[in-house]
């Protein structure tokens, strides 16, 4: 292995991070991110009720909450406890809602199929050969005609392995003639990026 290759953020950085605070990210308090939530769950085709919805990176359940009103079941994971138990108080009144500890890609959701991924500010943490894993374990997982929605912050940060428009630009090249995703429509906020994709 390269040591100078990025890796991709281990588990123990995350618990660091909430040890130190418990919205290091400011999610509940944060009108940038307030924004980009109301974003993301307008970039969702209003007409369409999910059946297997899967939530990667759902930290404090702050979209998670919102995301669990357009599904009938809805997975939510995250790498750290800390962030896992405060989403659980939150969404207690939401029995659709499911949470799960789970490190991807050396763990996934046996067996289950979804017809929404959301990749919501968590594809940077990976480095390149993790997201092509944790890629093909989720395009095997998502159901033909299935959305995934990818909303990433785009200025780079120092200790992450890729940027947001790296995590976009990669998804964005599988949406070729033959390829197995669709892009359905995007656009670019000023600090973040959206992607609308489906599989084919």
């Amino acid at each position: 292995m390269n040591p100078n290759q990025p890796h991709t953020l281990r588990p123990e950085y995350f618990d660091e991070v909430y040890r130190a605070n418990n919205d290091p990210w400011n999610f509940e308090t944060s009108p940038y991110e307030q924004g980009k939530y109301a974003d993301t769950m307008a970039a969702l085709p209003p007409e369409r009720q999910y059946e297997s919805a899967f939530e990667v990176g759902c930290s404090l359940g702050v979209l998670t909450e919102q995301l669990a009103t357009r599904c009938r079941h809805l997975l939510a994971i995250d790498v750290a406890q800390a962030p896992l138990e405060r989403a659980r108080q939150r969404c207690a009144h939401l029995p659709q809602v499911e949470f799960r500890q789970m490190t991807l890609p050396n763990e996934f959701p046996a067996a289950e199929t979804f017809d929404l991924v959301v990749l919501s500010e968590v594809g940077y943490y990976w480095a390149m050969p993790d997201l092509e894993q944790v890629t093909n374990h989720l395009l095997a997982a998502l159901q033909p005609g299935g959305h995934l929605l990818l909303v990433h912050w785009t200025p780079p940060v120092h200790d992450y392995p890729l940027t947001g428009d790296e995590v976009h630009d990669f998804f964005l090249a599988k949406t070729g003639p033959d390829g197995p995703l669709k892009h359905l429509h995007g656009h670019r906020a000023a600090q973040y990026r959206l992607d609308l994709l489906a599989r084919t």
